[in-house]
């Protein structure tokens, strides 16, 4: 008889730190949702973790950044740090290989912070859902709150 409601799915956060709003993060391609939708984190951590079960469909080449598809069509993105492609690599260790299917908080990518921050990048890291059309109510939880890599909860959904 309830088999309309649509369940509600989670995120967990890729890597410790704070939350914060994507609106608030100083690259205006992730503060104006250009990319897509999500949260941020100013990153505490060295350890970017999968934020939920999937498939590891792209790791960039720079290990800057990686992209997951969802057994439900979900396409998300965790963009290491502001600007920091230009590093070429420089900083990141990449821990699973593209095409590898994931848990949450399995370990995908390890940074060196002293490396990227003492080039004088940020490592805030956006977490975002890139085809937001497929997605509903998207609510960043957690804002302003300090959370814990592969445990605490950033961002909830429901498909379309």
């Amino acid at each position: 008889m309830f088999g309309f409601f649509k369940k509600e799915s989670k995120f967990v956060a890729p890597i410790d730190g704070k939350v914060m709003n994507l609106s608030d993060v100083p690259d205006p391609v992730f503060a104006e949702k250009m990319a897509g939708d999500g949260v941020a984190i100013d990153t505490t951590g060295d350890t970017i973790v999968a934020p939920c079960d999937g498939e590891l469909t792209l790791v960039f080449k720079t290990n800057h950044a990686f992209a997951m598809t969802l057994s439900n069509g979900v396409e998300l993105l965790v963009h290491i740090g502001i600007d920091t492609v230009s590093l070429n690599g420089e900083g990141f260790e990449r821990l699973q290989e593209q095409g590898t299917t994931v848990k949450a908080g399995t370990p995908i990518i390890k940074i060196n912070r002293d490396i990227i921050t003492g080039k004088g990048l940020s490592l805030i890291t956006p977490v975002l859902v890139t085809n937001v059309d497929n997605v509903k109510d998207l609510t960043p939880v957690s804002v302003g709150q300090n959370v814990t890599a592969g445990n605490d909860t950033v961002l909830t959904y429901k498909v379309k």
